[in-house]
């Protein structure tokens, strides 16, 4: 008699099928990212690339007068939005505009967790840019926030495989406990094979993949700073994971960095200040 198959195994199976809706990332918000990660990019570039898209460019103007980036003055169009706020701030919130939408379902229950992981990757992407200004890594702050946001990509994934699994049978148990063994199991793998098919650099792969190894590549500088980001998420309840206790002066990513207490207790502060989180 064949044994009946786990919660993993069948998620297994679903995804060796094949018949998924993967994820998609803007195509603007990828050529945009490119642009900003160069030692000179350019703001007509930038804009062109947001107007031409008029579901991006409305939601970028929408999150630039949203509670966390309002300014006295009411922005109206892509240029002022780069001319008030500058290029590489208006290419964040375009990438958050373009990601946010992702985290979303009909299924309640998934639903949270979503919006859970997607305050996560938001925290995650804005400690790791502050950490690169904060240890003068100029060259990979662009690099950082990108990173950040997209390291727990597997888990967006096996929530959306597990959305599509619940479509097609409603009686597919749901529980906290079922949808964090997923996640906790196959993010790392499943967010290096999306990332390789979106064709990702591979330091960004290598990111998804390895933000949990137990055996630290001390050299890899964007690494080391989504992993410390990622920690002090944990610790300040940011997402999914709660611990408290979690001293990040003690770990090893802040040692490798060189980075002090009252640096990581002003990283606290930034990402407890941060509305857009709560959002």
């Amino acid at each position: 008699m064949q044994k009946s198959l786990s919660f993993l195994d069948v998620i297994k199976q679903y995804i060796e099928a094949g018949d998924i809706i993967l994820p998609v990332l803007s195509s603007a918000a990828l050529r945009i990212q490119q642009e900003l990660v160069k030692k000179e990019p350019e703001m007509e570039v930038v804009e062109n690339l947001i107007a031409k898209d008029q579901s991006l460019s409305s939601q970028v103007l929408q999150m630039a007068n949203s509670a966390f980036y309002h300014g006295l003055v009411e922005i109206k169009t892509v240029r002022a939005a780069v001319v008030r706020m500058g290029m590489r701030e208006v290419g964040r919130i375009t990438l958050l505009a373009a990601t946010k939408n992702q985290f979303r379902s009909k299924n309640k229950v998934l639903n949270i967790v979503m919006h859970r992981l997607w305050q996560h990757s938001v925290g995650c992407a804005l400690g790791a840019e502050w950490l690169s200004k904060r240890c003068k890594f100029e060259e990979l702050e662009s690099h950082a926030f990108f990173a950040g946001l997209f390291h727990d990509l597997g888990k967006l994934f096996v929530l959306m495989v597990i959305d599509q699994m619940k479509e097609k049978n409603k009686d597919l148990p749901l529980t906290q406990a079922l949808l964090m063994e997923a996640m906790t199991v196959l993010h790392t793998e499943q967010g290096y094979n999306l990332m390789k098919q979106w064709n990702m650099p591979e330091e960004y792969c290598v990111i998804s993949r390895d933000h949990h190894n137990r055996d630290i590549d001390s050299k890899n500088d964007l690494l080391l700073l989504v992993r410390l980001s990622n920690m002090a998420c944990h610790k300040l309840s940011i997402g999914l994971k709660k611990e408290p206790s979690l001293v990040l002066s003690a770990s090893e990513e802040a040692q490798y960095l060189n980075i002090s207490e009252i640096d990581l207790a002003e990283l606290e502060i930034l990402l407890e200040d941060t509305a857009i989180l709560a959002g």
